[in-house]
């Protein structure tokens, strides 16, 4: 007889074990049956009335820089420059002399038309007093009172001729930078120097044709240039231009701005806002408002929390508000979650509603 040894002594298993493992399933299938339930609640919304709100009808519109006052010097003659009076970008006054173009010949005319001047008139003289005595004839004297005047004349031309070569500023201002040096001939026309006066500034812009009712002389403006984006300057408008561009419809407007300390340059472009007329409207965040091609739209909650697609129609914007028409005073409009609604869905209210309905959980 062979002897085996004995078996090892397997422990049967604890009666806990089971318990556990049946808690377990009945946790996890608990958990399933909260997460299908969670699924089909209702998205969570906010909502509240159209509210009353202040809106400024605005016209915009982009418009170029002038000086208050711009001419361009430019040489009356083709001759040689022989001096000049002012830097690049310097401040020059009324009066003040710029540039002086040779002159040699014109002030050897004006010294020989002075020495003929002065010869008619001492001869002039002198027979006046042979006329009085009665040796000269009243014929005589005629011609020799012409031909003073043709020697007047021609000095005076000698001088005019001078003047044109001596060029000055015809209004205190800025100079432009310099293209010319002294020395160098100049054609008739050629720019010498341009003086701006910068002390305002002239602004022309446009604007449509349809936004005239709502513009007048001395309205009030606001200009940003975008070398200044936080530092708008306030004008008014000076000018409308009675003639309508047949091409564009729109009309050129002028306005006057202050110019402190030369900030603003002639040739900027600026934008520009022009507060036409101000108006109390209902008005919602602009999220609570819903696009469809050109339609707008917005989701009314009523009193059995579903949502409605309603349509509406939409005005100016503010401040992240925009102007809605079309619904009652009391209408609920869905303001936060909006892209969670669909039409006809039933919704919840956060806040007090949310609470009431019992949704909280």
């Amino acid at each position: 007889m062979s002897l085996r040894p004995p078996l090892p002594h397997r422990p049967s298993p604890a009666p806990g074990r089971h318990v556990l493992a049946l808690g377990l399933l009945a946790l996890v299938g608990g958990c399933g049956k909260g997460v299908t339930a969670s699924k089909k609640l209702a998205p969570l919304v906010a909502a509240a009335a159209a509210t009353p709100h202040m809106f400024i009808e605005r016209v915009e519109t982009v418009g170029t820089a002038r000086a208050n006052e711009q001419v361009t010097l430019a040489a009356p003659v083709t001759e040689r420059i022989d001096r000049l009076f002012f830097e690049d970008g310097g401040y020059v006054r009324k009066g003040q002399i710029i540039a002086i173009l040779a002159q040699g010949q014109e002030q050897a005319s004006l010294a020989a038309a002075q020495a003929d001047e002065a010869q008619a008139m001492s001869q002039l003289r002198r027979i006046q007093a042979l006329s009085a005595q009665g040796f000269a004839t009243g014929t005589t004297l005629d011609q020799q009172v012409a031909a003073a005047r043709r020697a007047r004349s021609d000095a005076d031309n000698a001088r005019a001729q001078i003047a044109d070569r001596v060029l000055r500023a015809p209004f205190s201002g800025y100079v432009s930078l310099r293209t010319v040096s002294e020395g160098a001939i100049v054609n008739q026309g050629t720019p010498v120097a341009t003086i701006s006066d910068m002390s305002r500034i002239k602004l022309d812009f446009t604007v449509p044709e349809t936004a005239l009712s709502s513009i007048h002389t001395g309205q009030p403006l606001q200009a940003i240039a975008a070398a200044y984006p936080d530092e708008p300057v306030r004008g008014h408008i000076e000018t409308i231009d009675p003639v309508i561009d047949p091409a564009t419809r729109a009309a050129t407007i002028r306005a006057i701005l202050p110019n402190p300390g030369n900030r603003l340059k002639p040739g900027m472009l600026l934008t520009v806002g022009i507060e036409a007329a101000t108006r109390k409207a209902m008005a919602v965040p602009e999220l609570a408002v819903v696009g469809d091609g050109s339609d707008r739209y917005v989701y009314v909650v009523g009193a059995d929390l579903k949502a409605k697609r309603t349509p509406v129609t939409t005005g100016l914007h503010d401040d992240g508000l925009i102007e809605i028409k079309g619904l009652p005073a009391d209408a609920r409009i869905i303001t936060e979650g909006v892209v969670k609604v669909a039409d006809g869905q039933t919704v919840r209210l956060s806040g007090p509603a949310e609470k009431q309905t019992g949704g909280g959980g």
